[in-house]
């Protein structure tokens, strides 16, 4: 769920608003990407846009820098998160999202994303809550298993397919219209459902 802020604009001062994908979890030792998008009322200038990510440890620890974005991006030069985060977001497309890499249980917490666009500096920061955790959910599990059966399902489609089409055009000759015929029918109906499939396998994958 988005993180929101109500924004009042008062006489020259603008807000800006800050989106987050929330709560975020990644197995250790994976890669994880903290989504951070933002809109602003005015024009986005690159020599001006600045983005900050910073951390605050679940337990106890001082809160410190993990990313800085100005015209290009920066990276840490110390601390947990040296050589640990890349940049992923494209400010033309408001989007600010970083990868952190080879998560550790060290990094659970909250990682603050905060963008400023003058004249736009003032607005809410946007939060996502990472928790690390030793194996994937069961939910992930499943959409992992329905995107490895999906895809085997989908090849043995599409050779069923090619076999029964080259055997009807193999027929012969006395046979070739009605066969040509069944031969059309058959594969419009044949790709229709890999068509069909796909739509649902898709509509799972974006659940």
């Amino acid at each position: 769920m988005f993180d929101t802020v109500i924004l009042v604009e008062l006489g020259s001062v603008f807000a800006i608003r800050v989106y987050t994908s929330g709560n975020v979890e990644a197995v250790n030792g994976t890669d994880v990407r903290l989504k951070c998008s933002f809109s602003s009322s005015a024009p986005i200038r690159r020599s001006v846009l600045t983005i900050s990510w910073s951390f605050r440890p679940l337990g106890p620890g001082q809160e410190e820098t993990v990313f800085y974005y100005h015209e290009k991006p920066f990276p840490p030069s110390e601390g947990r998160f040296l050589k640990k985060v890349m940049w992923a977001g494209d400010v033309s497309s408001r989007d600010a999202s970083i990868v952190v890499r080879n998560v550790k249980f060290s990094y659970n917490g909250t990682f603050s994303c905060q963008v400023k666009n003058p004249p736009d500096v003032h607005g809410n920061v946007g939060e996502v809550r990472l928790r690390v955790v030793t194996s994937a959910s069961f939910s992930e599990i499943v959409i992992l298993a329905v995107a490895i059966g999906g895809a085997v399902l989908l090849t043995i489609i599409i050779l069923i397919a090619v076999v029964s089409i080259r055997r009807l055009s193999e027929a012969g000759e006395d046979g070739a219209g009605r066969h040509s015929q069944e031969t059309q029918r058959g594969a419009n109906a044949v790709f229709g459902l890999v068509l069909g499939y796909q739509h649902d396998f898709n509509h799972v994958l974006v659940k």
